[in-house]
């Protein structure tokens, strides 16, 4: 690499998810807390916000991929939220399942959910390490 050149990694760009249908995966990431930024069905894609972070999560369409169990040695996608056990409470209220009860982690607590199609969400606090935590 010359110094002209520079490979550092800069950050997120978006974290890409495929689903097996546009209509029920935005339901479903709507009741988890997600606001749609934009929608292109003809793209077959979705773009969820997640913070005030211009990068977010998009949804993709692969129509071939049907419904499964998350894989426990599949990537995780863990988002930061100001209180994990209440994100967990707020789930259930949505009448969504969690993949376990909230857990104790080294920061703070977690707790995981999966779509319809295997892909697993955390959403873990900075309880235990605040000084760590973004600062709004």
């Amino acid at each position: 690499m010359s110094d002209d050149e520079s490979y550092e990694l800069l950050g997120f760009d978006n974290v890409l998810m495929p689903v097996g249908d546009l209509g029920e995966a935005v339901a479903f990431y709507e009741r988890v807390g997600f606001p749609v930024a934009f929608r292109l069905d003809e793209a077959g894609i979705v773009l969820l916000k997640v913070g005030k972070e211009t990068p977010g999560v998009l949804l993709r369409l692969e129509e071939e991929l049907s419904r499964r169990q998350p894989v426990w040695a599949s990537p995780r996608m863990w988002l930061e939220v100001r209180d994990a056990r209440a994100k967990a409470e707020a789930l259930t209220a949505a009448g969504l399942d969690l993949l376990a009860e909230p857990f104790s982690c080294a920061t703070g607590w977690t707790v995981e959910i999966a779509d319809p199609w295997g892909n697993s969400i955390g959403f873990t606090d900075y309880s235990k390490r605040p000084e760590l935590a973004r600062a709004s």
